[in-house]
C-alpha cells in the first residue's frame, strides 16, 4: 500500500538496509522469548494475533488508508485546539517523565529523558488531572472509536527509537503532528519497509506490531498525539478482543503503570500549582 498522500515525502537515513516486509513481520519479536514458559506464551498471541489479523475489517498492512475511517476529519479538523493545549504544557517539558518513567518496558530500547509524555488516557490508567487541563484534546480523543491509550508523545531534537514491535494486534496505531520541525523529511517513522514524515494537523494509521522505529534528524521537538485504538474486526474476533484489552488492565506491568502515572501526574502539577 502506497503511504497516505497527506504525508510529506520521507527519506531513510543514509545507509540504512531496508529489508523484504518479511522481516519485518509482527512474528518477529524484538525480544523474543527465552524460557520455555515465555515461549508457550508468544505461540499462543502469535495464533490469536493471526485470527486478529484473519478478521480485520480494513486488512492487515503495516499502513493504514485513512479514508477507512471516516472520523478522522473531524480529528483533523480540531488540531489547532490540541496544539493550542500542548503548547501550553510544553512548557513544562523538562519536568514530564520519560516513557519509560511510566512503562519500565520501554527502557528495554531507551534509556535517556530525550522521549517525553504526557499521559491523557492509558489502560487501567488516571489520568483525570492531565485530561481535564486538556479539556479541548479530550473531546478530540473522545471522538476516536474504541481509543485505549492517548498520550502526547515528545521527541527532542536528534532522538532515534530503535527499532521494535508494539504488545498486541488488537489496536491500531494513530499518529497525530502536532509539532513537526523542518526539514520534515529527517523527522519520520519507519512502518515494515516504508517511511513517513509526520505533517502538523495530519493523521497517519498503522499497525505497530510491524517492525518500526523513528528518527527525528532535527534540531527541533516532534510532537504527535499518540493513539491506540481498537482495531476494527469481524464478529466474534471483535467481542474478544475487546474482553482481552479490558482485561489487560489487570495485568501486573499495567498495573506498575497505573500507579507510576498517578504519582508523576500528582507531583508534576504541584510544581506549577504553587
Amino acid at each position: 500500500m502506497s503511504p497516505p498522500t497527506s504525508s510529506p515525502i520521507a527519506t531513510f537515513p543514509e545507509g540504512f538496509e531496508v529489508k523484504t516486509l518479511d522481516a519485518y513481520q509482527r512474528r518477529n519479536r524484538t525480544f523474543p522469548a527465552t524460557t520455555f514458559g515465555g515461549k508457550v506464551l508468544n505461540a499462543l498471541a502469535d495464533m490469536v494475533e493471526s485470527l486478529i489479523a484473519s478478521a480485520s475489517l480494513h486488512g492487515d498492512p503495516p499502513i493504514y488508508d485513512v479514508k477507512h475511517f471516516p472520523w478522522i476529519s473531524k480529528v483533523e479538523g480540531d488540531w489547532q485546539k490540541v496544539r493550542a493545549e500542548l503548547d501550553g504544557v510544553m512548557q513544562f517539558r523538562d519536568a514530564m517523565p520519560s516513557f519509560q518513567e511510566i512503562v519500565k518496558e520501554v527502557g528495554q530500547i531507551q534509556q535517556d529523558d530525550q522521549w517525553k509524555t504526557f499521559f491523557l488516557r492509558g489502560v487501567g490508567m488516571d489520568c483525570s488531572e492531565n485530561a481535564r487541563r486538556c479539556s479541548e484534546t479530550m473531546k478530540v480523543v473522545n471522538q476516536i472509536p474504541g481509543c485505549t491509550t492517548a498520550f502526547f508523545s515528545i521527541l527532542s531534537p536528534h532522538k532515534h527509537i530503535p527499532h521494535h514491535r508494539g504488545p498486541w494486534a488488537g489496536v491500531l496505531r494513530l499518529h497525530m503532528g502536532l509539532l513537526v520541525p523542518e526539514p520534515k523529511h529527517m523527522c519520520r517513522i519507519r512502518v515494515g519497509d516504508q517511511v513517513l514524515a509526520w505533517d502538523e494537523g495530519k493523521v497517519i494509521i498503522f499497525d505497530d506490531t510491524f517492525d518500526h522505529e523513528v528518527w527525528n534528524d532535527t534540531d527541533g521537538y516532534r510532537v504527535v498525539l499518540f493513539v491506540d485504538f481498537e482495531r476494527p474486526l469481524r464478529w466474534p474476533m471483535n467481542l474478544i478482543n475487546h474482553w482481552i484489552l479490558n482485561f489487560a488492565g489487570f495485568a501486573p506491568f499495567l498495573r506498575e503503570a497505573r500507579g507510576k502515572q498517578k504519582d508523576s501526574e500528582s507531583k508534576f502539577w504541584s510544581l506549577f500549582d504553587k
